[in-house]
């Protein structure tokens, strides 16, 4: 599963549920948060 953080257009590993996988807070500001099947830009959910 994969959350796109909507301002800045970057796909993160995780869920809206379960904030991401580099650790960011999707519960924070939650609208900017969209669940979604793209793929994974952030270099840091890659690693």
């Amino acid at each position: 599963m994969a959350v796109i953080h909507i301002p800045t257009q970057v796909v993160h590993g995780g869920s809206k549920r379960a904030g991401t996988k580099c650790g960011r807070d999707t519960k924070y500001k939650s609208e900017h948060w969209k669940d979604t099947n793209r793929k994974i830009t952030c270099k840091n959910c890659l690693r």
